[in-house]
C-alpha cells in the first residue's frame, strides 16, 4: 500500500482528497499547516507521494519544498496551486516539484497523476540490470523493445493492446476497475464507452491466453479485471515436474 502525506490547510479539500486516495487503496496522512507538514515529511516515515498545497499558514509549501528537496531529492512531489499563480508553477518546478494540479481541479485528474508518479517509481525500483522487463508466469514484456513473448512465442500487439497489458502487468493480483484502466491506458480526458475496455480485454485474452495452457487475465464480475498466475496450473506443473505418482482415480 503506497503511503501518501496530504499537506492541505483547507479543510474541505483535505477531507474530499484524504477520502478519494483511501477509496483508491493509498494509506494517507494529513497536515494542516507548512511546519507541521514540513515535520512530518522529515520524520523518517517512507513516505511514497507527497501533496503539497502551496499556500499553507506557519510555512508556505515552496520552502516546505525547498527543505524537503534539501534531504529526499527523488520523493515524488505534487504541488497543488491557485489557477492564477504561474509564478508559485514555474518556482515550484525549478525547486524540484514533480508535477503541479490547478485549483480548482478535477479529482479524477489528480488521482491519474497520483498513478503516474507512483508507477514511475515503482519502475525505477525495479532491479537494475533489468528495469525494462515485465514478468509474470511464463511471460515477459520487454518495455525498450515493446516486445512480448510467452513460453518462447513472440506476441504481436497493437499499440493499445500492450499498454493494456504492460498496466495490468504493473498491477498484478490487483483488481483494476473499468475506469482506472480508461485513466491509466486511453487517458482521463478520454471521451466515450467504458465498454472499449471490454473489447480490448477481448482481443488481448485472444492472443496472451488463448494459444497458452494457463490463463492470466481474469473478470472480476461487475468490478473490472485483474491479470494473476493461475496457481491452480502451477500447482499441476509443479506436480507433474517433480515426478510425483499421480493420483488413482475411484473405480
Amino acid at each position: 500500500m503506497s503511503r501518501i502525506l496530504l499537506i492541505e490547510d483547507e479543510e474541505r479539500i483535505a477531507r474530499v482528497l484524504k477520502l478519494e486516495l483511501e477509496h483508491e487503496g493509498y494509506e494517507v496522512h494529513t497536515k494542516s499547516d507548512g511546519r507541521a507538514g514540513l515535520d512530518a515529511a522529515l520524520s523518517g516515515t517512507e513516505w511514497d507521494l507527497i501533496l503539497l498545497d502551496v499556500m499553507l499558514p506557519e510555512l508556505n509549501g515552496l520552502e516546505v519544498l525547498r527543505r524537503v528537496r534539501q534531504v529526499n531529492a527523488i520523493l515524488p512531489i505534487i504541488l497543488l496551486t491557485a489557477r492564477d499563480a504561474v509564478l508559485d508553477r514555474v518556482s515550484g518546478l525549478d525547486q524540484g516539484a514533480n508535477d503541479y494540479v490547478t485549483k480548482p481541479f478535477a479529482t479524477v485528474e489528480l488521482l491519474a497523476r497520483v498513478r503516474s508518479l507512483l508507477r514511475q517509481r515503482n519502475l525505477q525500483d525495479q532491479p537494475a540490470e533489468q528495469p525494462h522487463l515485465l514478468k509474470i508466469d511464463d511471460l515477459t514484456m520487454d518495455l525498450k523493445s515493446r516486445s512480448v513473448v510467452r513460453e518462447g512465442t513472440t506476441i504481436e500487439l497493437t499499440p493499445t493492446e500492450f499498454e493494456l497489458l504492460r498496466f495490468l502487468i504493473q498491477h498484478q493480483d490487483e483488481v483494476m476497475t473499468r475506469e482506472q484502466i480508461i485513466s491509466e491506458v486511453w487517458g482521463y480526458d478520454f471521451v466515450g464507452d467504458t465498454n472499449v475496455v471490454d473489447v480490448y480485454i477481448r482481443y488481448l485474452r485472444q492472443k496472451v491466453d488463448k494459444p497458452f495452457s494457463s490463463k492470466l487475465i481474469q473478470t472480476i464480475r461487475g468490478i473490472g479485471y485483474l491479470i494473476k498466475v493461475d496457481s491452480a496450473q502451477a500447482s499441476r506443473d509443479t506436480e507433474e515436474t517433480s515426478g510425483a505418482a499421480p493420483k488413482e482415480k475411484p473405480l
